[in-house]
């Protein structure tokens, strides 16, 4: 491959992991909400306005929240591997609420629930030495993957919104998982509508930490 091709590919890449820095300087009067999540986060499948977070932005601004700013963080595919180093990055922006919503991928790729709760483990003690306040969003897997690892999976959210005393969602995919006209042809994603109820279940907790 070329130099310039390369480069080119490299830029691309940057981009798709990271946000233009523009995003992530905070003005005076801001208050920044990160959210740090997967493909159900980021919106995949449906346009970005449509995501549940920028959904909860605009109900924010019709209640006069103008000095508000939602960064969508979040990436397709993504596990709770990379969640502390991507809130190391985002730390520029000085956010202010942590939205936590990752897990569902180590989920269904059946990895071990002790290093899910060690990756959250170690990115909440990061938020929380930073002064920022965090909404931990639960996840529930199918009940395929048998009843012990499923208990497993939930309770590690369980645990450590208990130990940390988080603002916590229980079912980040409440009312919506499982219902297939809120959900896309795959079953997993939800679709414009779903969204919509995703972000009226997770709305409160936002308005509590503000």
């Amino acid at each position: 491959m070329k130099p310039f091709k390369r480069f080119v590919l490299f830029l691309w890449f940057a981009y798709s992991l990271y946000p233009p820095a523009s995003v992530l300087w905070a003005q005076e009067d801001q208050t920044q909400v990160l959210f740090l999540g997967d493909s159900i986060t980021a919106g995949l499948g449906v346009e970005p306005e449509q995501a549940y977070p920028a959904l909860i932005e605009e109900m924010l601004k019709t209640r006069g929240n103008y000095g508000l700013k939602i960064i969508n963080g979040s990436i397709s595919g993504s596990t709770t591997a990379g969640a502390l180093s991507r809130l190391k990055w985002f730390l520029r922006a000085k956010p202010k609420i942590l939205v936590l919503a990752l897990g569902a991928n180590d989920g269904l790729r059946g990895l071990s629930t002790e290093e899910m709760a060690q990756n959250l483990d170690k990115t909440i003690v990061l938020a929380k030495k930073n002064h920022i306040r965090v909404v931990l969003a639960g996840m529930k897997i199918p009940p395929n993957y048998g009843p012990e690892y499923s208990n497993e999976f939930a309770r590690v959210f369980e645990a450590l919104a208990e130990k940390y005393h988080l603002s916590f969602i229980p079912f980040l995919l409440k009312d919506v998982a499982g219902i297939a006209s809120l959900n896309q042809a795959d079953g997993i994603h939800p679709n414009q509508e779903g969204h919509k109820i995703i972000a009226a279940t997770v709305f409160p907790f936002i308005l509590e930490q503000l």
